[in-house]
């Protein structure tokens, strides 16, 4: 039997102590395969985001276990913990997290400079990633001078850099119009099955949702139902 790529099992997380004490998740199972498309959604307060940072072990879980690549992850150091997380997770956030000051191509640079590669590897690596985002042309131009759909892409293009396995998307049409949401949509469903990269993304929108081949919905701290997305 193939070992799902991501898979929680039992997960719990509790913030704070005693009488104040909020538990944001109840004992979550889920597991993703690789190369698939997921959309979670759910009210504020159901546990979307708390269950995403442990997924890109941003975070750990008060009790349950985490597995990746079939390897337990409350066992691993917190060093070995970020060297997952460069290695194997790309992030797309709601804001770009972009730098102003720095050209596009020197924010998809950015992950290369943490992992230590030579510059001409670098930006031969983020010139192909902004390629595959259609923004090559605009690789020069520094982020305050794009678009917010422009901005979401080189977002985008700084998350596949590195070439992941999973990409986690905290809401990422969160600050775009409706015709620009739908292309960074169109954008990820090209990623996840021309790359093969498996997408988990958050969303409140139910049209952004139906470009995964999945929804999961929590409520309350659990998953309430997982089904295939219209």
């Amino acid at each position: 039997m193939v070992e799902p790529l991501v898979r929680l099992d039992k997960i719990t997380k509790v913030f704070g102590d005693g009488p104040t004490a909020f538990q944001a998740l109840r004992g979550i199972d889920l597991a993703v395969e690789g190369g698939d498309f997921v959309a979670i959604m759910g009210a504020s307060g159901s546990g979307k985001s708390t269950a995403m940072n442990i997924l890109g072990c941003l975070d750990t879980p008060t009790s349950g276990r985490y597995f990746f690549k079939g390897v337990e992850v409350q066992a691993l150091t917190r060093d070995q913990r970020a060297l997952l997380r460069r290695r194997y997770i790309g992030f797309v956030f709601q804001g770009f997290n972009l730098l102003p000051r720095m050209s596009a191509l020197e924010n998809v640079e950015l992950p290369l400079i943490y992992r230590g590669e030579p510059a001409a590897r670098r930006k031969s690596f983020a010139m192909a990633a902004l390629a595959q985002v259609g923004l090559e042309p605009w690789a020069s131009h520094k982020s305050n001078e794009l678009s917010g759909g422009q901005q979401q892409r080189v977002a985008i293009a700084r998350a596949i850099v590195t070439r992941p396995q999973m990409l986690l998307a905290d809401e990422p049409t969160g600050n775009l119009d409706s015709e620009t949401s739908f292309e960074i949509m169109r954008l990820l469903r090209e990623l996840n099955r021309g790359l093969a990269v498996t997408v988990i993304m958050i969303t409140h929108e139910a049209e952004m949702a139906a470009f995964a081949s999945s929804v999961v919905r929590l409520r309350d701290g659990l998953v309430e139902q997982r089904e295939l997305a219209s």
